[in-house]
């Protein structure tokens, strides 16, 4: 079994890897402040939960959080396995080609690796996350760069916590028209649409830089099935796209 862990800035999405499987996942919380026992305490039941025992023979990790890593090497030598830790200086089979690939998010190169096997040609990848990202890859399979804005979620709160009279609210619903007959149905409408819009915007801007490549658009992310109605450049909405990264990354290392 393969521990395949993505550690974002808001929530830690595990998977469990039987060979090329995906058999369990679960998305949590990031706590910067969990310590190793804490985490071992969380897999514990959620293995129990799951009727399986703690035993895992390999894992892979990335993370935009460094003060969690050591953290997690602890989790990893308390199961007795030694922990892949995805950067830029990994041989990932993506070459990176931004002025300084030490700045580039480990999540952003798995993307790129899971996307570019998958596919086979240039894409640009939107991982909507507590950021939105947007990586573009080659025609070769080289990370090119890309761009970042503020997640949906971070407007959400802003808008909360900004304001006097706006409730915080629920993304989980639709926005079935621009115009929003009351408060809640007005701020799903401008997340909803005005994200849309900006996302589709963005995309359109770098596939003109892109040219003459015809990249495929792919998102991926904890927010993207809720967006990508709204947003019709995206093409396709794979789930657990990181995840695939870290497991094909793990294998060219095995």
């Amino acid at each position: 079994m393969l521990f395949a862990i993505d550690i974002g800035n808001s929530h830690t999405v595990i998977g469990l890897f039987e060979g090329r499987e995906l058999r369990h996942h679960w998305r949590l919380q990031t706590d910067r402040r969990a310590t190793a026992d804490e985490i071992n305490a969380t897999l514990h039941g959620l293995f129990a939960a799951s009727d399986r025992d703690l035993r895992v023979g390999g894992m892979v990790l990335a993370s935009v959080v460094p003060q969690l890593l050591p953290v997690w090497r602890e989790v990893a030598d308390a199961l007795a396995c030694e922990p892949l830790v995805v950067d830029a200086a990994l041989d990932t089979g993506v070459a990176i080609r931004a002025p300084n690939p030490a700045e580039v998010g480990a999540d952003r190169i798995v993307n790129a690796a899971a996307g570019f096997h998958r596919f086979r040609q240039s894409l640009i990848i939107v991982d909507f996350g507590t950021a939105i990202t947007f990586d573009c890859v080659s025609e070769d399979g080289a990370y090119l760069g890309g761009a970042i804005a503020p997640g949906m979620g971070i407007a959400v709160e802003a808008l909360g916590e900004r304001t006097a009279k706006l409730p915080r609210v629920d993304l989980g619903g639709a926005a079935p028209a621009a115009i929003g007959t009351d408060t809640i149905s007005a701020i799903r409408s401008g997340i909803l649409f005005g994200y849309g819009g900006m996302v589709t915007g963005l995309i359109d801007r770098l596939r003109q830089e892109l040219l003459p490549a015809r990249p495929r658009v792919i998102a991926t992310g904890g927010m993207a099935g809720l967006i990508a109605p709204y947003a019709p450049a995206i093409e396709e909405v794979i789930p657990h796209l990181t995840l695939e990264g870290l497991r094909l990354i793990h294998e060219r290392h095995a």
